[in-house]
């Protein structure tokens, strides 16, 4: 039996959450009316997974969140609105340690629910299974680091580097889902200001929160981030994130590499696609060239692509069971032999970096 604890204010949004879990006979489900009582509960009740509103009286959600994660960690799904303040908390949640996060659509509690009904059991499920761990510092970034050789050649030391020359016109894929926004910002902040390659991430999210996401990583990143949301001449030093609810695709437009974005496929089961992203990269750039990275998400997404990419000659990174959230795509990956390396997330950008002589 999986132990849940379902948080909200609202107590038809409870009820109808427990109905829908009590429906699927394998869950025990305890109920909190806020923040003060979820937290109460995560040590009385001692749930293995719990969903927590963000909006809430006495205590919020980040609030509680906070605490939950310092007192007894366990993995919390968010359930969010689509409000880019929602957006907003929600990447705060996954800061402080949230799992990951469900989208509530608009309409009555009801229809909401019959909406989110699959996505939020499979979410739920997922996370109840998730490697909780405390957030590590980062590698500190190229600014950080400044001139100091000293700094310099300890951070180079931490992981094993093969070095190979950058080339004019290469191309950085990233592929990431569950626990991605975190993970990725262990990784993109560390990559420099002038690094001679675009960056194009697939990040498994909807879409009224990946401009607010792109915004976030702008903020913290050396580099620009934009979210790619119309076709976009793809320019060396610059971090592309995949606007949700559409399928990211790489075409040549006047001989020059351009990025854009797509109605999802229907034959395909997660967007952005990171299969697609990757296939589409192959077609357009030489293998050589690029350079494709497996972060942590359930499923296997682009791991066909990925691997194929290695086979004719690029490098690819699969983040290590250690460090991943949820290790399934980049299990997939490795198991396809699919893998040049495996590190761990904070060690990736070093590789990236040395890789691209940065």
């Amino acid at each position: 039996m999986i132990k849940l604890l379902i948080v909200d204010d609202s107590a038809l949004m409870r009820r109808q959450l427990s109905a829908l879990f009590e429906a699927e006979s394998d869950f025990e489900i305890r109920l909190a009316r806020n923040g003060r009582e979820a937290v109460e509960e995560n040590c009385t009740f001692q749930p293995d997974v719990i969903t927590l509103d963000i909006n809430m009286p006495e205590m919020d959600g980040l609030t509680a969140l906070s605490m939950i994660m310092a007192e007894r960690p366990v993995p919390v799904v968010m359930i969010s609105s689509l409000t880019e303040k929602g957006a907003l908390a929600t990447f705060e949640a996954l800061n402080l340690g949230a799992v990951d996060y469900v989208v509530k659509p608009g309409g009555t509690i009801s229809l909401s629910i019959d909406a989110i009904r699959a996505t939020v059991i499979s979410k739920v499920r997922i996370a109840s299974k998730a490697r909780l761990k405390p957030l590590r510092k980062a590698v500190p970034s190229q600014a950080q680091r400044g001139t100091n050789p000293g700094l310099k050649s300890l951070v180079a030391q931490r992981s094993p580097i093969v070095r190979r020359s950058a080339g004019s016109e290469g191309v950085v894929v990233v592929g990431v889902s569950t626990g991605g926004p975190r993970t990725l910002e262990l990784i993109l902040p560390n990559l420099p200001a002038n690094f001679p390659w675009p960056v194009l991430v697939a990040q498994h999210m909807p879409a009224s929160f990946t401009l607010s996401f792109a915004q976030r990583m702008n903020g913290i990143c050396a580099m620009p981030v934009v979210e790619a949301s119309r076709p976009m001449a793809l320019e060396p030093g610059t971090i592309y994130i995949g606007k949700g609810g559409a399928d990211m695709q790489v075409v040549r437009r006047g001989g020059k590499l351009t990025v854009i974005a797509k109605p999802e496929n229907p034959e395909l089961l997660w967007h952005p696609s990171v299969e697609l992203l990757g296939r589409s990269v192959l077609e357009h750039v030489d293998p050589a060239q690029i350079l494709a990275v497996m972060l942590t998400g359930m499923g296997y997404d682009g791991a066909d692509a990925f691997t194929e990419i290695k086979k004719r000659g690029g490098r690819t990174i699969a983040e290590s069971e250690e460090s991943a959230v949820v290790f399934g795509m980049p299990a997939e990956l490795i198991k396809r032999g699919g893998a040049s390396v495996t590190l761990h997330a904070e060690k990736i950008a070093l590789q990236i970096n040395a890789w691209i002589e940065c």
